[in-house]
């Protein structure tokens, strides 16, 4: 809402070409879609599963399939969470998903799921 309000003013003030404005305005507009269309997505740990949605997207992971949960920080500072399994594959939760890594690691750890940090890391999982 604030960069609308940005725009309209340098539109009024200082005589913003309406295509630059336009131009501007175009970056928000999936912001406004979520916004819209009230997209939820959560997270939780239980005693038997890792679950997950994103949207209309969800998954769940049984604990006992999980052989450590990888919680990798990038250069810019987001963070990149993915599940290792058993078998070696790794899944990858959505990035809206997350919760603070602190209160995740928690749970998982109270879950008796092994969790490994990597500060910084380059190629992330």
């Amino acid at each position: 809402m604030a960069i609308w309000l940005v725009v309209l003013s340098a539109v009024i003030v200082i005589s913003l070409a309406w295509w630059i404005a336009a131009a501007i305005l175009l970056f928000t507009l999936p912001a406004i879609w979520d916004m819209v269309s009230n997209r939820q997505s959560h997270i939780s740990v239980d005693d038997t599963s890792l679950r997950w949605q994103s949207g209309k997207h969800s998954g769940a992971i049984p604990l006992q399939d999980i052989a450590k949960v990888r919680i990798d920080r990038r250069l810019d500072m987001s963070y990149r969470i993915a599940a290792v399994m058993v078998d070696g594959r790794k899944l990858r939760l959505p990035p809206d998903t997350q919760p603070p890594v602190d209160d995740l690691e928690a749970a998982l750890n109270a879950a008796n799921v092994k969790t490994e940090r990597n500060p910084f890391s380059l190629l992330g999982v």
